[in-house]
């Protein structure tokens, strides 16, 4: 009964806040759409649908609640599930940093970037090989933190929300944003890390606290008339070479 409402929670989530803020992109614009949004869209959800299908057919072992480094120390239940949010978030900034450091893994990342526009559908779109990949390390992070199913489960819904939100092409006030980029990532940080420029592009790696970037001295604002897009990237757009991008490319 627990788990479903979780799922249902995780679920509404995510359709309630794509809908959202599809909804705001279209009434305060941060970034002028260089492609026709409708067909952008069905490409990255199938692209997203693809990955997803990965993910329910790969049947990792399931988390030993009994082990791990928050184990090995006793404290309250809740500043327990806080330090494992923390810490998945943490972990999961140095995987998004290989993710553009390290050749094979940049090969299927690369999907996710060369998408000319960026809106709450970029959200989704990510290859079904760098799926597969994450899952892997996605398994070893639980493991070796030892964070309980609940944290998980709140860390990845809060994830969820927070991708949905920096992917989106919504434009907040200055004053919002840069009340917000202190503490998550905003539209306007993330953009950054999609840009065009290669510089720009190893920056702004966080995913859900911004905090990991401010610590790595990779956080960078400010940065004005941002271009979406891969560096050194001018190829096709189809669903085709989006899918088999990974198996011929030596970016």
């Amino acid at each position: 009964m627990k788990r479903r409402l979780q799922i249902a929670v995780t679920a509404g989530v995510i359709g309630g806040g794509f809908a959202l803020l599809t909804w705001l992109e279209r009434r305060h614009p941060l970034r002028v759409q260089r492609e026709d949004p409708l067909p952008r869209r069905v490409r990255n959800a199938t692209i997203g649908a693809m990955a997803l299908g990965v993910a329910q057919l790969v049947h990792l072992p399931e988390q030993n609640e009994t082990r791990g480094l928050l184990k090995l120390v006793r404290v309250p239940r809740g500043l327990r599930t806080i330090s494992a949010v923390l810490l998945l978030d943490y972990t999961l900034w140095w995987w998004h940093r290989w993710n553009h450091q390290m050749p094979l893994l940049w090969r299927f990342h690369l999907v996710h970037h060369i998408d000319r526009d960026m809106d709450a559908s970029t959200a989704l779109r990510f290859h079904f090989g760098e799926q597969f990949l994450s899952m892997f390390y996605r398994a070893a992070q639980i493991r070796i933190i030892g964070a309980t199913t609940d944290a998980v489960w709140l860390w990845q819904t809060m994830l969820f929300a927070s991708i949905l939100f920096h992917h989106s092409n919504v434009r907040l006030p200055l004053e919002t944003e840069s009340r917000l980029v202190r503490w998550i990532v905003t539209p306007r940080m993330h953009g950054i890390h999609h840009s065009e420029v290669r510089e720009h592009e190893q920056t702004n790696f966080s995913a859900l606290l911004s905090i990991w970037d401010a610590l790595h001295r990779t956080l960078l604002l400010d940065v004005e008339d941002v271009t979406i897009g891969a560096p050194d990237y001018k190829g096709d757009q189809s669903l085709g070479t989006a899918l088999t991008l990974p198996f011929i490319t030596s970016s």
